[in-house]
């Protein structure tokens, strides 16, 4: 319908829903949500993958040629950049490129653009079983860089991380893969999400 506001999910494996159903995505979850209130809002296209790097995502952006413009645009990325040790000061010049994408998306209407900070896959049975040091402290660094370019730019910042950071004392918010967050854990991003986006929405 013509008169559905739309939704843009940019991102990895976190926003296309690593080794959860379809449904379970926050990016779904979040539309699920939006209704309930009422809102006439179409599926959220979603153009993530498990693995991306800030430059891949941006590689693909250029590839979908995605010309129309959205109500609703949303980026979750970084975690691929930290996993592989690139280097911070790259990640934070391709951050803004992406973010201002994420604008240029949103028709140039910053209330309607959204980030989502990066969780720390470190509190993880695969991040626990890792020989890799300081994750935590290694995310909090990316977070810090997507949080300030977010922020400076007038953007609203959602940091979940502290949700993910939960998953030692509840594997219920683990998916079977032993990193990627399970549904559960989408659904408490969500509730967290939500009110937010309604009030920019309004």
């Amino acid at each position: 319908m013509d008169n559905e506001l739309k939704y843009l999910a940019l991102g990895d494996s976190y926003t296309i829903g690593e080794s959860v159903s379809e449904s379970q995505r926050w990016p779904v979850q979040l539309v699920e949500k939006l209704r309930n209130t009422g809102k006439k809002i179409a599926p959220p296209k979603i153009i993530a993958k498990t693995g991306w790097t800030t430059d891949e995502l941006k590689a693909r952006i250029i590839k979908e040629n995605v010309i129309e413009k959205f109500d609703l645009v949303s980026l979750l990325i970084g975690v691929n950049n930290q996993y592989r040790g690139r280097n911070a000061e790259e990640f934070r010049k391709e951050f803004v490129d992406l973010l201002e994408t994420a604008i240029q998306f949103a028709d140039n209407n910053k209330n309607r653009v959204f980030v989502v900070s990066i969780p720390d896959w470190g509190v993880t049975p695969f991040g626990l079983n890792s020989s890799r040091p300081d994750i935590s402290k290694s995310i909090d660094l990316f977070n810090a860089i997507c949080k300030a370019e977010t922020e400076k730019r007038g953007i609203l910042y959602i940091d979940i991380t502290p949700i993910s950071r939960k998953a030692p004392d509840d594997a219920s918010l683990i998916a079977e893969d032993g990193l990627h967050p399970s549904g559960k854990m989408y659904q408490m991003w969500t509730e967290k999400i939500q009110p937010l986006i309604m009030q920019q929405l309004n």
